[in-house]
Order: C-alpha cells, then structure tokens, then sequence
C-alpha cells in the first residue's frame, strides 16, 4: 500500500509539472499573439506595422528607445542627486575625492530641518497659494473658454483677439505695472493678486479652449433643451468632461505657484506670509554669514519643497490620460 501512494504520488506531480508547463507555454503564445494583434492593427504613431517587419527600422526604433532612456536620466538624475546629497553632512559634501553616497541615512535629518525653520507655517502659506491659484486657474480661464468656444455672445472675437495679443507680451515686462496696481488696491500682504495672476493666464485660456472647441455640439444642444442654462452646462456637463484637461492645468499652476518666487518677494513683505521659494532665498543668502543653517540642511530643505509636485503628479496623471469626450454621446 505505502509503495502504491508513493507511486501514485511520483505520477501526480509528473502531471502536475506537465500541466504547469502547458499553461506556461499557451500563456506565453497569448501573450505572444495579443502582443503581435497590437502591433499588426497599429496605424499611428512614428511607426506601424508594416515598419516593424522591417529590421532596419526595428534598429531605428531602439536607437529611439535608448536615445528616450538618457533623456530620462538626464531628467531625473538631478532629483536623485539631490535627494541622496541632503543626507549628507557638511564634510561630506567637501570630501575630495567625490562620494556619491553618505556615510549614514538619518531619516531624522528630515524632522530636524523641518522643525529647526518651523517649516510647517512657509509650507501652509505655499498650500495656501496653490490651492487658490488653482481654483482661479481652472474656473476663471475655463468660464472664459467656455463663453468664447460654446456660448459666443456678441463680441467674442474681439475679447478673443485681446486674450492672444496678451499673450504675446512677455510676463516679466508686465511685473512693474503689476505690482503699482497691487500697491493701489492695498493688496500687499495678501495671498489674493497671486491668485488673480493665475486666474487670467492666457496659455490657461488657450488650452481650455481648444479642449472645448472638440466637445461634441449635440451634447451641449441636448441639454438645452431640456432646460439647462449656461450655467448649469458649465459644471455639470463640460466641467466633468473636461476633467483631463482640468487636470493638466491644474498641475502646471502648481508648479508654477509653488516654485514661482518674484511676485510673492515681492508682495508678502510679512515675514509670516511669506511662501517656501522665499523662504529658501532667504535662507540661501545669509547661510554664508551664518553658521547655524549649514549647505546639508539647505540641500534636505530643497528636497523637501519638491516633494509636493511629485506627488500632485501622481494624483493628476491618470486624470490627464483618461476619460474620453464622447463617452456621454449616443450615436
């Protein structure tokens, strides 16, 4: 009985590696046809199929690939220096030779930095500043998209013809005039003419508008007649189709909020309000006569403040890549 078992034992696991092998090998053939489908019914792009079969331009295509690869690196080596240099001490960063890599990861040197600046009150004033920015951005510049490209009241080329001719003129010529007309209205010391600046951006509008301009005409049609106002089409139709490119304006208004410097050095002279880019200059340009705040503990805080746009990309990207315009139209 026990050589029986043994047996049947010995013949089960043969079978079961051959079923093993079997599903390995039809599952490699699936993948193998899925992924010979997709490039067989591919039509855009640099190549398609017909280019693929070609081995000159399967060269040409990793070639590009490599080419694509250290762009990447280029890109991101930057960061991953940084972020390696801020666990640094201060001899560190001066031996010579050249390490790339510290001693010691003190996780703790994070809390430290953070709590030797009290950075928590410059990181809520920079919040403060980009969520502001943001909603002005998205709903100021898409309102008025939305009246040029759907509504087109009486006079929409001409405001149209002015919002490009704004954009033809360069930022930084406009900062003086700017900044006498936030001195008039006594807006110093306020977060509200940094929101207002995003709030009339014309690359905004232009990208706002172009979106809208693809918005199928059948549904906004649909919904007035059944009683909807602009209004109410705005938020509740074109607003949530829109939301790729809600998102793509909302993350390069962060961007530019949370690393924009200028305006807010120049209009939050209360040390309380002031952003983390000033804060940072600050810091940056008396490091040299004090001996407190050291090179390593300025790397850590510029790692620190550009952590919030990493992760705000991370939220926003699947948004920028999905929801498609005509999902709502039935053909």
């Amino acid at each position: 009985m026990k050589a029986f078992m043994k047996r049947l034992w010995a013949r089960f696991k043969v079978r079961l590696k051959e079923r093993r092998e079997d599903l390995a090998v039809k599952r490699a053939e699936g993948l193998h046809q899925k992924k010979h489908n997709k490039l067989k019914f591919k039509t855009n792009g640099i190549f398609t199929w017909s280019d693929y079969k070609n081995p000159g331009f399967r060269v040409l295509y990793g070639f590009m690939l490599l080419i694509l690869f250290l762009f990447l690196l280029a890109a991101i080596m930057p960061a991953v220096w940084l972020f390696i240099s801020s666990f640094k001490n201060t001899a560190e960063l001066y031996q010579v030779p050249y390490i790339l890599w510290p001693a010691h990861f003190d996780i703790g040197k994070i809390a430290e930095v953070w709590n030797y600046i009290n950075f928590t009150k410059y990181f809520s004033n920079s919040v403060i500043v980009v969520v502001g920015a943001v909603i002005a951005a998205v709903v100021f510049n898409g309102v008025l998209a939305y009246a040029i490209a759907i509504i087109k009241p009486r006079g929409y080329k001409i405001v149209f013809a002015a919002v490009m001719l704004s954009y033809m003129i360069p930022a930084i010529t406009s900062i003086v005039p700017l900044f006498k007309q936030i001195v008039a209205l006594n807006l110093i010391d306020s977060y509200i003419p940094l929101w207002f600046v995003f709030g009339a951006n014309a690359f905004y509008f232009v990208m706002f508008k172009t979106y809208f301009d693809s918005i199928p005409k059948a549904l906004i049609e649909a919904a007035r007649l059944d009683g909807a106002n602009d209004l109410q089409i705005f938020f509740l139709i074109v607003a949530p189709l829109s939301r790729p490119i809600i998102g793509v304006v909302a993350i390069l208004t962060t961007t530019a909020a949370w690393s924009d410097f200028l305006l807010p050095y120049l209009v939050l002279q209360n040390t309380d309000m002031q952003t983390v880019m000033v804060k940072i200059f600050s810091i940056q340009s008396t490091i040299a006569t004090s001996g407190d705040f050291t090179p390593d503990m300025l790397l850590m805080l510029l790692c620190i403040s550009i952590i919030p746009q990493i992760v705000i990309f991370a939220i926003f990207q699947k948004q920028i890549t999905g929801t498609s315009v005509t999902s709502g139209l039935k053909e």
